[in-house]
């Protein structure tokens, strides 16, 4: 099956973003567990400060009393610090859902330190020697340190969890990606073999099949021969295609060379585009007629026939092996001509769509037959929307 390079390039696009997220989730894990180093110096900090407010000099009251309150101030510092650096942990937020647990933790945190701060205070102002006030004073030291232990091991158990949840998903990222990027190399590579194929012009190019679609419709219309091309008489100035003399002579040479294969006929006709009611100038009406009759040509096969029949009207006989990949090749013939992009100073951008009638052809029926029924089909599917190719079982389903 041959695959749309539109298509391919729309999910390469995707995949770019896939790349960006997952840098995106990837940082986030490692700002995460830089956050968890921070906490952890954060705590040891804190022990640090309170070792040094329990074993101040006492012989200088006044310098005492200064550097107590500028360090018990600093242990205050820190916690709101903690309590700061929680608002980017989001994984502990959102994955671990500890914020409960965690600020619980800094509450009672903070009643111990001031707690302490108190015994210490009342330690340091008094000039006399307690034995008792020392005691209180190495009993809420102990509380506290001990408390910011168990602290530190929480941290360290989430720093755990957190890296064994980070490994699963960037392991999983990281094989997405890998075989992605082995997959649109490979896809990458053979598009480009696609258009080194389009540029042989040796007789190699008959041993290489395209893989994209656009490359193997490019390719049919490269190697069709127009039969058509030397009568005048049969080719439609404007777009340089069949007329429907043209288009009968064409089909009478083509009709035995693929006996095998089913016989679709479809009048296409373009949208709001009547030559009673011309709505653009000329210039860009041929644009169009012309752009349009392009479009077509590129999916035509060396066994199909192709004709401008009227003003808007084109008529496509196809020669495909069932019913379904010849409907399949019209819809996307349908949808080629609905992406195209006409730009006029009166009505500025336009998006030009066609309608279509689809039959296949009996091989007793003749072709004059095929295309008055795809034309009554048509003529239900003007009137049922736009940009639409009907079949005979839309109208049956209807009741018609």
């Amino acid at each position: 099956m041959k695959r749309s390079i539109k298509k391919i390039f729309q999910n390469l696009n995707t995949y770019l973003y896939f790349i960006l997220f997952s840098a995106i989730v990837t940082s986030l894990f490692f700002l995460e567990i830089n956050l968890s180093y921070d906490k952890a110096d954060n705590l040891k900090n804190q022990k640090a400060i309170i070792t040094k407010l329990s074993h101040l000099d006492k012989d200088d009251l006044e310098l005492t009393l200064i550097q107590f309150n500028a360090k018990s101030a600093q242990l205050q510092q820190e916690i709101e610090k903690l309590k700061l650096l929680y608002n980017y942990a989001y994984i502990e937020q959102y994955l671990l859902k500890n914020k409960e647990e965690y600020f619980q933790d800094l509450v009672k945190l903070s009643q111990l330190t001031n707690n302490f701060n108190q015994i210490a205070q009342q330690y340091y102002t008094n000039k006399k020697e307690s034995d008792n006030k020392k005691e209180k004073l190495n009993k809420a030291l102990h509380e506290v340190n001990s408390f910011i232990d168990s602290m530190l091991l929480k941290n360290l158990s989430y720093n755990k969890l957190q890296f064994n949840i980070a490994k699963n998903i960037i392991f999983v990222l990281f094989f997405l990606i890998l075989f992605a990027t082995i997959y649109y190399r490979k896809t990458l590579s053979s598009i480009y073999k696609d258009i080194e194929y389009l540029l042989q012009i040796d007789k190699k190019k008959k041993l290489y099949t395209p893989y994209s679609q656009e490359a193997d419709a490019i390719a049919l219309r490269m190697n069709r021969k127009n039969i058509t091309v030397d009568n005048p008489e049969l080719i439609d100035p404007l777009t340089n295609i069949n007329n429907y003399k043209g288009l009968q002579y064409a089909y009478s040479l083509k009709k035995d060379l693929k006996e095998s294969n089913v016989t679709s006929v479809t009048v296409l006709e373009i949208d709001d585009f009547s030559k009673s009611n011309r709505t653009f100038p000329q210039d860009v009406t041929q644009t169009i007629l012309k752009k349009i009759a392009y479009t077509i040509s590129l999916h035509e096969q060396p066994t199909d026939v192709i004709a401008r029949t009227d003003y808007n009207q084109f008529i496509l006989v196809l020669s495909r092996p069932t019913k379904e990949l010849a409907f399949k090749d019209l819809e996307i013939i349908r949808e080629s001509i609905a992406e195209l992009k006409f730009n006029t100073p009166q009505h500025g951008a336009l998006n030009i769509t066609v309608s279509g009638g689809f039959v296949i052809k009996p091989n007793n029926a003749s072709l004059q037959e095929a295309i008055k029924q795809a034309k009554e089909i048509l003529h239900y599917a003007k009137t049922v929307g736009k940009n639409k190719i009907l079949k005979i079982n839309d109208l049956a389903f209807k009741g018609i």
